[in-house]
């Protein structure tokens, strides 16, 4: 099993060199939206950690690309952040389909595919080397209900009300088009299905995360409600993070793109 582990990691860091190369050749890049009836507003100084791009005055944070992945596989996450008390909360049913938005390398994706047996897991990212790592831990791994999703920056790309839970862990703070995404997994809902973000506390300055990478509940709620969203609790169980659950309205919503 550690020789397995060893070589599934290698072969990753194999990965994010190759695919760095194929970044600097064909950068994916994109431009904000800026005109009257947009709800950005776009800074032409932006903070050290964000793109200058604001939405409802709350400046969006630089993403982290795949050469991050590392980070997001390091062993002190499990004492920083609990995911197995995130994914506790999730009250998951064996037939449900989750959407893992912003999967990364699949940190959360691949633990919470064996608790949805008869159900799977889309595992979504705007990143290919992001889901090229998931590709290969899921064929390494031989596991068959995880399916890597490619979005691009305003659409998950995901089938209408396909999708009974979508969780968003220290991802949403980073979306380039927060309100064009969150319509796109609203769609993707069933009625009645769940949105979870997990983000780390803005309110508390002494947390030590960039500023533009924490939010508070209140920024969160007000944004949720603005595309159509219920707020339906907080569990503040998590040593540095909110723990948020969002309804979409059993009434079939009316979301416009």
């Amino acid at each position: 099993m550690v020789r397995s582990l060893f070589k599934t990691f290698y072969n990753l860091i194999f990965i994010i060199v190759v695919s760095l190369g194929i970044f600097i050749l064909n950068p994916n890049l994109s431009t904000a939206d800026t005109s009257p009836t947009s709800p950005y507003q776009q800074q032409e100084h932006p903070s050290p950690d964000g793109i200058g791009k604001y939405y409802m005055g709350r400046e969006i944070a630089r993403f982290m690309g795949y050469t991050g992945a590392g980070w997001l596989e390091r062993p002190k996450r499990e004492t920083q952040e609990k995911p197995n008390e995130v994914i506790g909360l999730l009250n998951l049913k064996p037939n449900n389909v989750v959407a893992d938005i912003g999967a990364g390398t699949g940190y959360f994706t691949f633990r919470i595919a064996s608790l949805v047996p008869q159900g799977k897991v889309l595992a979504v990212d705007i990143q290919t080397q992001m889901l090229e790592i998931i590709g290969y831990i899921k064929q390494d791994l031989n596991i068959t209900n995880v399916e890597p999703v490619l979005a691009i920056p305003n659409n998950p790309n995901l089938p209408e009300e396909s999708i009974d839970l979508a969780l968003m862990v220290d991802a949403y703070h980073e979306f380039e088009y927060p309100q064009e995404m969150m319509k796109g997994i609203i769609k993707a809902l069933k009625p009645g299905g769940r949105v979870v973000l997990v983000e780390y506390r803005g309110e508390n300055p002494f947390i030590p995360i960039q500023r533009l990478h924490k939010m508070t509940q209140k920024q969160v709620t007000q944004e949720m409600q603005t595309v159509g969203l219920v707020w339906r609790g907080t569990e503040e169980v998590l040593p540095s993070q909110h723990y948020m659950v969002f309804e979409k309205p059993q009434i079939k919503s009316d979301v416009k793109s």
